[in-house]
This record gives structure tokens, C-alpha cells and sequence, in this order.
């Protein structure tokens, strides 16, 4: 219902709107004596769509560079790397019995720090910032051994749009939840979590 109505009214000032705005521009200038009093009514009537619409492409184009420069996944240290370095230790930890699993957060939506407690020596890392003017925002989960802060694996992806949740943004046509391989990567850190939340195995 609350679409329907977004796309009534963006109908309404993007097309009814900018004509008769064109229209009385138009008419202005050919009582003004103005030349080629036509480029008069169509700039008036392009300044609203393009007002409204500005920033589509920049925040675009600035999602796709930074989603081709930085994005990705990368792991630092495996399992069987760590098990090695720390012989017999992954098999006495217990993992939370709480949910949603205890954690910290600091920040607001645009500029956050979140710490999400594993188990007794691992800890879900998430860091959140907003890029610029435009609604770009960087999204970066790390898993840290929470005793010598080594990080063992890192994810960095990028949204952009103003929506969170249920809430519909008044430029819906901004949003984009992760960059292409957003998804793969966030299934590839969630199986690497598993690895060292399934204890005793």
C-alpha cells in the first residue's frame, strides 16, 4: 500500500507537476517577448526530474568502483592452521546458549562498531561507515581470536539507499543491499563461522 502511494505521488511530481510548470514557463516567456520562449518551458519542466534524480548515477557509478576495489572475502588463517598452532583448545570451548548471542554496538547505522561473542576466544567484528554525501555505506565483519586479536578472516562489502528493515526510503530506486558477489561472500563467511562455533567435532 505505502508503494502504491510512493509511486502515486512520484507520478504526480514527475510528470504532472513538471508540465504545467513547463506550461506556465512557457507562457511566460512568450509574454515576456523572451527568445525561443520553447527552451524556457522545457528547462522548467526538466528541473524537477533532474532535481530529483541527480544523484542515481554517482551513487551508481561510486557503489560499482568501490564494490570492484575493495569488496570481498579473505581468509588469513584456516582451521586446520589455527588447530595446529592451538592443539586440542577448539574442543573445550562451548558456544553461546543464548540467543540472539550476546553483543556489544556503538554508533548509529551510518558509523557503527558491532562485537558479536563467539565463544571463549572468537569474536564476530563488524565496522560500518558512510561514504561521502551520497548514500554509500561500507560494511566490513572480521573474525578475531579474541585473545591475541589476530584476525582469521574478513569480509568487506558496500550498500547503498537509505532503507533499513521495513522502512521505505522517499528514493527507493537508490537502494542496493551488496555489491554482485555480496551474497556468495557473506555465505562463505558464514561457513567459516560454523567451522569454529561447531565445537566438539
Amino acid at each position: 500500500m505505502l508503494g502504491l502511494m510512493l509511486i502515486l505521488v512520484y507520478g504526480t511530481c514527475l510528470l504532472v507537476i513538471p508540465a504545467v510548470l513547463g506550461l506556465l514557463v512557457w507562457r511566460w516567456a512568450i509574454k515576456h517577448e523572451k527568445r525561443r520562449a520553447w527552451r524556457w518551458g522545457v528547462a522548467a519542466t526538466l528541473a524537477i526530474p533532474i532535481l530529483t534524480f541527480w544523484d542515481y548515477y554517482p551513487t551508481k557509478w561510486t557503489h560499482e568502483y568501490y564494490c570492484k576495489k575493495e569488496a570481498g572475502f579473505w581468509v588469513y588463517k584456516t582451521l586446520d592452521q589455527w588447530k595446529s598452532e592451538n592443539p586440542g583448545v577448539l574442543e573445550t570451548f562451548m558456544p553461546q546458549r543464548v540467543w540472539p548471542p550476546k553483543n556489544t554496538f556503538t554508533g548509529d547505522r551510518d558509523n557503527y562498531i558491532s562485537t558479536t561473542f563467539m565463544n571463549q576466544r572468537f569474536d564476530s567484528v563488524g565496522r560500518g561507515n558512510k561514504l561521502f554525501f551520497l548514500s554509500i555505506r561500507r560494511h566490513e565483519q572480521e573474525i578475531v581470536d579474541s585473545k591475541t586479536k589476530e584476525v582469521l578472516a574478513r569480509s568487506v562489502d558496500f550498500s547503498t539507499g537509505d532503507q533499513t528493515g521495513g522502512n521505505i526510503s522517499p528514493k527507493f530506486w537508490l537502494r542496493r543491499d551488496e555489491c554482485t558477489e555480496g551474497k556468495n561472500n557473506g555465505i562463505k563467511l558464514g561457513q567459516f563461522i560454523t567451522q569454529f562455533t561447531e565445537t566438539n567435532k
